[in-house]
């Protein structure tokens, strides 16, 4: 489980030094893709093979699930880490989530999140109230 916040920088030629808190998980090979609001999303590969699973069985008529596929896997990089933890990120990942040198790597339960620092202040700054807010229902049985 990846968890907490950590903030690298991008070096001259788009590696990013992975947090060494999830360097062993991440160490057999990764995938970068475009997540949702605008930030990138990081899965070792079993899980993104179980994603691609779960994707593949959605039926060809669901427009939905052809839309996300195709976003999801034609943006995707893979690729496993140097001796020093890095990972090369795509100028096309780069420029969709707006990555500049200053990174916010936080840990999301299955996955890692990579973050324009301004862009995750941002994002942070107004969905805090909402999470004060959240009612029983996300959770189920709440915490």
């Amino acid at each position: 489980m990846f968890l907490g916040t950590h903030t690298p920088r991008l070096d001259d030629k788009g590696r990013l030094i992975l947090p060494a808190k999830f360097r062993d998980e991440l160490a057999g090979g990764v995938v970068i893709t475009k997540g949702q609001d605008r930030c990138l999303y990081a899965f070792p590969m079993p899980e993104f093979q179980r994603i691609a699973e779960q994707l593949r069985a959605q039926p060809m008529t669901n427009k939905a699930a052809r839309a996300y596929s195709r976003v999801f896997f034609a943006s995707a990089h893979d690729e496993v880490p140097d001796k020093q933890g890095r990972v090369t990120i795509p100028a096309h990942l780069r420029n969709y989530a707006a990555l500049d040198r200053d990174l916010v790597v936080i840990g999301a339960s299955t996955r890692v999140e990579i973050w324009d620092k301004t862009a995750w202040e941002t994002y942070l700054a107004e969905s805090e109230d909402d999470f004060a807010d959240i009612e029983e229902g996300v959770l189920p049985g709440g915490l």
